[in-house]
């Protein structure tokens, strides 16, 4: 999908933001929904999805919704460091297929990572354990 385009309501996120589709949630307010990646990255990828809007991408969010999207976001890397102590984090976003953007409603990625252990390809497939994403989801949401 191109970097502009039409909102599909019945996106992998959008349907487990309305509860369609299970996730294993770190943290859910009013402005968003974090859960573990399914098939991470790194163990501890987190990805923070905003709720109650229809954008593709970073660039179709409203000004207004910016600031307590990133806010969360902060909170949600802070809280991953704190509860996984990994050697970085990497938090990114991607917009468009072309940017190397999957599912189609705004999300970031928050990926820790450990001195000597090689990222995993983004959308790789390797399915992760659930009781494990399980136990890192509660020590995450200790943290914050």
């Amino acid at each position: 999908m191109s970097l502009h385009g039409t909102y599909d309501d019945n996106n992998l996120f959008a349907k487990i933001l309305r509860g369609e589709i299970p996730a294993v949630k770190v943290f859910e307010d009013d402005e968003v929904l974090a859960f573990m990646d399914i098939f991470p990255q790194a163990r501890g990828h987190v990805l923070v999805v905003p709720k109650n809007v229809r954008a593709r991408n970073f660039l179709e969010l409203p000004a207004s919704r910016v600031a307590p999207l990133m806010e969360r976001v902060h909170r949600l890397a802070i809280a991953t460091e704190k509860a996984l102590k990994p050697d970085g984090i990497t938090v990114t976003q991607f917009n468009g297929e072309d940017a190397g953007q999957t599912i189609f409603h705004l999300h970031f990625h928050i990926i820790p990572r450990y001195a000597g252990v090689r990222l995993a390809g983004h959308n790789h497939g390797k399915q992760a354990n659930i009781a494990e994403l399980q136990q890192i989801a509660a020590e995450i949401a200790a943290a914050l």
